[in-house]
């Protein structure tokens, strides 16, 4: 009742579900508002539609049963597990405890995920779950992940959860909600009315004012209307767990044993619900007892089942138990439960008040088993449970730091920071205080620039590594001089770090060797790192090894390998489910890309990293991936969207004291400005990174060192650019990877004077390899106008059509119109871009695109970037037409094909225009001689005048 305008949403969103325009939706509201009527009635229209419905709720006494309520919905869907494939096959029986294995989370969800899109092929599928704040936590991550991927599918999903804190995890979806208010007035009296007709006025006027809406309150306030709390004395809801919990006094005791034997477990079948009440009570319970349960109104039948009318009466009746009753029920419970073996501990463990060693190590081979089939957070609770239990003060303290790591893999903060404030430090021996400052590495970092902690983390690697636990060492050294390159620290605690890695005595080619040295030390230690690892097999190299070895061939510039080892180690993580890793390493892993001219693989790979990132609570690799967004649209000339994307990454507090983060965002937003026509501005805006004293002044401010040149070339303040510069020579010497050398060679021939322009020119091209097309074709770009303004004509259009090639088969607008008004200017031509049609691709469109062209099947496409195999199908639907063709084995031709002048041959036919410099009709070639060109000088355009021209 009153609920109308909420019906018409939720089935509205049925029947766009019905038609395959998917969605979710969250309904929250207080305890008894009616959250549970309303997937009741989407449950019937449902049906009344001929939808298939998957229902589960969630229980308190199962949220530490991982995956739990993930059975309760794919129960009717099991016998079609057998056509998942393989991987997803054994993932979901493991994860379901149908087999024993090791899974992942992830690998789990995309298999419901197949699952449930399978089903809905033949007819649409609604999920409804109810009392999501009581659903485990791998199961709610299984759920929210579905339901972020049928936006495209006949699928509805549907939960309702009571309004609770912010670190709700419902809350970081961002699913659309549908908050549920009390009733108003006219609803209310009409429940009240409806449910318990002829109502003494007073009364009825009374329980009105107490109920305050509250639909639950409505229908059984008036049931115990005398033992109720006089108003005032107790909020609404402890008012009506008392009203629940007095209905309870009525019945014989056999009757009250089989309700608290519920209320301990709700899920219990029938069977074991009678035997342990008549354990508990000590005579036998039978039908007369549940006769009594069902007249008080406290419980209904459920299937061949009973649950409680509301979950409040649950919790009700459980708080109202004795100790004593509480732990004899358990114990009971367990007794019945030899079939359900983790149940049956959890109920063991429940029964205990004081410690029990026995039970205590159950329960930590219990969490080893979690933990191997992705239920990371079951493993926690087992942890934290086998903690209170332990008779020893130091293994108490050792499965809560244990906990504590466990939580802080998941990014569950919180939790970790909860379990390691826990543990007390005076017990802990020197490896397990370093575990535990990583512990606090990962829930409270603080400044990334603390000295004072970066050498606290020094000092505990060196007592890890006396210790003996050299991979414990190595990861605190890891951490240090990741916040030496991250916040660029002084030169002082630099080398501490990288004086620390001589004690592992680590070989040489260690990859993490390599990395903690790169990374404290770039300038120091980069030649030997390049050097070496061009000479490792990387064959042989895979797992934690590999990442180390990708993340510093990015910090040294060392693109092109950068490149193949983030693609080996995004494989890796998408073959293993390892989503936090892979979002990372495409996080930053992309910034290389933008340099190396993979500008396809950046925009669909950035926006999957930044939707990953989110997905997992991992905002900072959200935000590096935005960064990579904002470079990239920079570099494109898209100067607007990257002036967005720069200033919302700028405005977040995780960008505070991280160099290379403002120094990437400085770098972004400065040539944004540079494309944009505002030289003064990008010349501002990048000389900010070379200052010594500012925030944004980072290592790899190098990175920016072309784009200030051009800046300064532009303003004709060469000369004051120079100075501010100089330190790249040196610098270059010291650090000689590929992007450090092509920064140079740029440079130098850029700022260069007329005297020496030509022969460094020469120079930047012949060490300008082919696979930088960016670099290469902004240096012949540059070159070209120089030699255009030489009065080289002919040798300059040379130059300047090679540029708009290389940039036109970049997919770079920007650039390529720079370098037509260039030839325009120099007397030639050239007909409009014509935009790819690749570009016309959403960045999906174009990942699953080249999956498909490379030979992927749409089930193995699906696998790698974990969506259903029919949204692969439905992309492809409607990519084909954007292509221009008709069938997968097109594919690779349509995205290889190059970017081509609306009218071919069109610099050979038109007529050459005068340059820019007015000096009439005439070409001035090499050797000197002049040749008349046709049109006169009234007709050209300086590029030099043009101040903004759009993508």
């Amino acid at each position: 009742m009153g609920r109308d305008r909420e019906i018409d949403r939720l089935t509205h969103l049925l029947d766009r579900a019905a038609i395959g325009q998917g969605s979710p939706l969250v309904v929250r509201g207080e305890a008894g508002i009616g959250k549970s009527a309303l997937l009741d009635v989407v449950g019937r229209e449902a049906a009344a539609r001929n939808l298939l419905v998957l229902r589960a709720s969630g229980v308190e006494s199962e949220c530490r049963l991982a995956y739990a309520a993930l059975h309760q919905v794919l129960y009717p869907l099991l016998d079609r597990v057998s056509g998942l494939p393989t991987a997803q096959r054994r993932a979901l029986r493991t994860a379901l405890g149908l087999e024993d294995g090791v899974t992942d989370v992830y690998t789990v969800a995309l298999a419901a995920l197949e699952l449930i899109v399978d089903a809905a092929s033949g007819r649409p599928v609604v999920v409804l779950v109810d009392d999501v704040h009581w659903v485990d936590t791998q199961s709610t991550d299984v759920f929210a992940f579905v339901a972020r991927r049928i936006g495209s599918e006949p699928v509805f999903v549907l939960g309702a959860t009571r309004v609770v804190d912010p670190a709700d995890p419902l809350r970081r979806t961002g699913f659309p909600e549908l908050c549920l208010g009390r009733l108003d007035d006219r609803a209310a009296a009409a429940l009240l009315d409806a449910s318990t007709p002829a109502l003494a006025a007073p009364v009825r006027a009374r329980i009105l004012t107490e109920a305050a809406g509250n639909p639950l309150a409505l229908v059984e306030l008036p049931q115990v209307w005398d033992d109720v709390v006089p108003p005032g004395a107790l909020p609404l809801n402890a008012r009506l767990r008392a009203a629940f919990a007095a209905r309870v006094d009525t019945l014989d005791a056999p009757a009250r044993a089989l309700l608290a034997i519920l209320a301990a477990d709700p899920r219990c079948g029938t069977g074991p619900l009678l035997a342990a009440a008549g354990e508990a009570c000590g005579s036998p319970v039978g039908t007369h007892e549940v006769q009594q349960a069902l007249d008080a109104g406290l419980i209904e039948p459920a299937g061949a089942e009973f649950r409680f009318r509301h979950p409040l009466m649950r919790s009700a009746i459980y708080a109202q138990s004795s100790l004593t009753e509480r732990l004899a029920a358990h114990r009971a419970l367990a007794a019945q439960l030899d079939d359900l073996p983790d149940r049956q501990l959890w109920h063991r463990a429940a029964a205990v008040l004081a410690t029990d060693e026995d039970i205590a190590v159950q329960l930590e081979a219990y969490a080893t088993r979690s933990r191997q089939r992705g239920a990371v957070m079951a493993a926690v609770a087992a942890l934290r449970r086998a903690a209170e239990l332990a008779e020893a003060a130091p293994r108490r303290t050792s499965l809560l730091l244990y906990a504590a790591e466990l939580a802080g893999e998941v990014g569950q903060r919180s939790t970790a920071a909860d379990l390691a404030a826990k543990a007390d430090p005076r017990l802990l021996g020197p490896v397990e205080r370093g575990r535990l400052l990583a512990v606090q590495e990962v829930v409270a970092p603080g400044e990334l620039g603390d000295t004072a902690r970066i050498r606290a983390l020094i000092g505990h690697a060196h007592d890890a590594r006396t210790a003996g636990d050299t991979t414990l060492a190595v990861n605190l050294l890891w951490r240090a001089a990741s916040r030496c390159w991250w916040a660029c620290v002084t030169p002082a605690v630099r080398q501490a770090v990288a004086e620390a890695v001589q004690p592992l005595a680590l070989p040489p080619e260690d990859p993490r060797r390599l990395g903690i040295l790169a990374f404290a030390q770039p300038e120091i230690h980069g030649r030997r790192a390049l050097s070496l690892m061009r000479r490792l097999d990387t064959a042989r190299v895979e797992g934690e090894a590999l990442r180390f070895l990708c993340s510093t061939a990015v910090i040294l510039g060392d693109y092109h390998r950068a490149s193949a080892y983030v693609r080996t180690v995004a494989g890796a993580c998408r073959a293993s489910g390892q989503l936090a890793v892979l979002a990372r390493t495409l996080g930053a892993g992309n910034w290389c890309r933008v340099w190396t001219g993979e500008w396809d693989r950046v925009r669909a790979e950035a926006q999957e990293a930044a939707e990953l990132a989110e997905e997992i609570g991992d905002s900072f690799w959200a935000l590096s991936a935005k960064v990579d967004l904002a470079m990239l649209a920079a570099q494109r000339g898209d100067h607007e969207a990257a002036e967005e994307l720069a200033r919302e990454a700028q405005g977040s507090p995780l960008v505070k004291g991280v160099a290379f983060m403002q120094c990437a965002l400085q770098h972004a937003r400065g040539t944004a400005a540079l494309v944009a026509g505002r030289h003064e501005e990008a010349f501002t805006r990048l000389g900010r990174v070379f200052d010594p004293a500012g925030p944004a002044h980072h290592d790899q401010r190098w990175w920016a060192a072309p784009d200030f040149a051009d800046a300064a070339r532009h303003l004709g303040r060469q000369r004051e650019a120079r100075p501010v510069l100089k330190e790249l020579e040196q610098v270059a010497e010291r650090l000689p990877s590929p992007m450090m050398r092509m920064c140079r060679g740029y440079v130098r021939a850029v700022l260069a004077d007329d005297d020496s322009a030509e022969q460094l020119f020469a120079d930047a091209l012949a060490d300008d390899p082919d696979d930088w097309p960016l670099f290469h074709g902004r240096l012949l770009l540059a070159q070209g106008t120089w030699l255009r303004r030489q009065r080289r004509a002919a040798r300059a259009r040379e130059s300047l059509r090679a540029a708009r090639d290389a940039f036109d088969r970049l997919g770079a607008p920007y650039w390529s119109e720079r370098a037509r008004l260039e030839l325009r200017a120099a007397g030639e031509y050239s007909g409009l871009r014509v935009p790819h049609a690749r570009e016309t691709l959403s960045p999906h469109e174009l990942r699953i695109a080249t999956m498909a062209a490379e030979g992927l099947t749409n089930r193995q496409i699906a696998a790698c970037l974990y969506v259903s195999h029919r949204t692969v199908g439905a992309h492809l639907y409607r990519i084909f037409p954007k292509l221009g063709i008709t069938s997968r084995a097109q594919l690779g031709t349509a995205l290889r094909t190059a970017v081509a002048d609306v009218a071919v041959g069109a610099e050979d036919q038109m007529p050459r225009i005068a340059s820019a410099e007015g000096r009439g009709a005439a070409d001035q070639h090499d050797d000197g001689r002049v040749t008349p060109v046709p049109g006169g000088g009234a007709q050209e355009r300086s590029a030099e005048n043009v101040v903004q021209f759009g993508p």
